[in-house]
């Protein structure tokens, strides 16, 4: 009779303990206050008070980085999905009024890759150490026969705490002014789009980008900027009464997510310059206005609803953080989203 093993059947265990032993020097790189326990435990645990909160509510956000994840496998470019994986979480929880605490990971494959595993997971180790979380656990998961070979999925969980009572949105009113912060590109949202076109126009990964100096996957690949450290700076420089992180339904859906009932929002489309790669993924695929602003964040990454006579204020705090800030628009009295201008 034929010996079966788990390893024979496609799931190494000792490579999944090697993996472990190899990011702990990432995972430990982003150890912060209240961090109680390293990896390697059934679970992981975390002290919000260590953490310099009185009377905390915790915030929690989990998301995936969408068929990005396809192109990170094509080109190979595996070492900055893992921030993506990161700031689609903790920018979410920014805009939430909190302030990331710790992240876990879900990497699950066919057959692991620990060189390829290895470099995903550095890449989120590093998006926790820009939004000052720790990266305290996670989950790596062989399932042969699901997975075709190469391919790998990833998911991400973060929790962040704020005292009692200040959540966001808050306050906001007809007249506050609508600050704009620039994205770095894609993001992780539109990808789907983004390939059909690039087979429409017939333009491989590898080839030369007509809208950037690189080659077309390695200006697709530029990871998701993160937000956390110049938004609670805004935060605290006052008068912010909400932010919408420009995700999947670019400003056309998440502008709105911060609204009061009977509330709108006008946003100025000639405020800020399209940028290369969004003109180029417009015209490649022939799309109309209203299309383009419901896919893609056409470079604008981040919205603050900021009160008038902060908004100096709350654009410096930003700019001095490292951010590109432009008034986009306003708060207005009359209910839904208006466009006005046109795209410079």
């Amino acid at each position: 009779m034929t010996k079966l093993t788990y390893k024979a059947a496609g799931v190494d265990i000792a490579a999944g303990a090697a993996l472990v032993e190899r990011i702990m020097p990432a995972a430990a790189g982003t150890a912060r206050a209240g961090v109680m326990a390293g990896l390697g435990g059934f679970g992981a645990l975390f002290d919000p008070a260590a953490a310099g909160y009185d009377d905390p509510i915790l915030v929690a956000a989990t998301d995936g980085v969408g068929t990005k994840l396809k192109l990170a496998i094509d080109t190979g470019i595996l070492d900055t999905v893992g921030i993506d994986l990161v700031a689609m979480c903790v920018n979410d929880l920014l805009c939430q009024g909190a302030e990331p605490l710790f992240f876990l990971d879900y990497f699950a494959t066919g057959a692991l890759d620990i060189d390829a595993a290895a470099t995903v997971i550095g890449g989120i180790a590093k998006g926790c150490r820009i939004a000052g979380c720790a990266l305290i656990g996670g989950e790596t998961a062989e399932m042969p026969g699901l997975y075709a070979a190469g391919d790998f999925d990833l998911a991400g969980f973060a929790v962040g705490a704020m005292e009692r009572g200040t959540a966001l949105p808050s306050g906001v009113v007809a007249g506050d002014v609508l600050l704009g912060v620039a994205s770095d590109g894609l993001h992780s949202n539109g990808f789907s789009l983004v390939r059909r076109t690039l087979g429409h126009a017939g333009l491989a990964l590898a080839d030369p980008a007509p809208f950037a100096q690189s080659s077309v996957g390695a200006a697709l690949m530029r990871p998701t900027r993160i937000y956390v450290t110049a938004g609670r700076a805004a935060v605290a420089a006052g008068g912010v009464h909400g932010l919408a992180h420009i995700t999947g339904g670019g400003l056309t859906e998440n502008v709105p997510r911060i609204l009061p009932p009977g509330l709108g929002a006008e946003i100025n489309l000639s405020a800020w310059t399209v940028p290369p790669l969004f003109r180029w993924l417009i015209e490649a695929a022939s799309l109309d206005r209203d299309e383009a602003l419901a896919t893609y964040n056409c470079g604008i990454g981040l919205v603050l609803a900021v009160a008038p006579g902060h908004a100096d204020a709350v654009a410096g705090a930003l700019r001095t953080a490292g951010e590109t800030v432009t008034p986009i628009g306003r708060i207005t009295a009359a209910p839904g989203l208006v466009y006005t201008g046109a795209w410079a």
